[in-house]
């Protein structure tokens, strides 16, 4: 049996080789590295914990933190009206430029937010007379 200083040790380093070329851990890489924890002896929460002290320490983003704030913004701008307007999602999609620090492009982050908004059910949207600025949005970009 592998110390826990071993164990630690590899986990980090499990986390820095998928980390190593684009400093961004997405969700498949991010369920590769817990099943490696498991696998290791190491419970769920604690892998948890340090996969997120490890993305901290060495500025790695992770996807699954992203996605959640993405949550919790469309969660507090669908408040105040029930709907979301392309304000509120450029907003949005700029906050979470801001926390990927130029690691994912504007259009791959807009695509995860309408994917989010989708998985959500908050596809309610604010709508000019003549336009639908959320239909053109994922025409544009190819999910449509």
């Amino acid at each position: 049996m592998a110390s826990m200083e071993e164990v630690k040790r590899r986990f980090v380093n499990e986390i820095k080789l998928r980390a190593y070329d684009d400093k961004y851990i997405d969700r498949n890489e991010e369920k590769e590295i817990l099943q490696t924890a498991i696998q290791m002896g190491v419970n769920i929460d604690s892998a948890r914990a340090a996969l997120a002290q490890v993305c901290d320490e060495n500025d790695y983003i992770l996807e699954s933190r992203l996605i959640q704030q993405i949550k919790d913004q469309l969660q507090a701008a669908m408040g105040d009206d029930g709907r979301i307007d392309r304000k509120e999602f450029d907003m949005i999609v700029n906050t979470a430029k801001n926390a990927v620090k130029g690691r994912k492009n504007e259009r791959e982050l807009q695509r995860m937010v309408i994917t989010v908004m989708e998985d959500t059910g908050q596809t309610q949207v604010k709508r000019g007379w003549f336009s639908d600025w959320y239909s053109s949005l994922k025409r544009e970009l190819g999910m449509a």
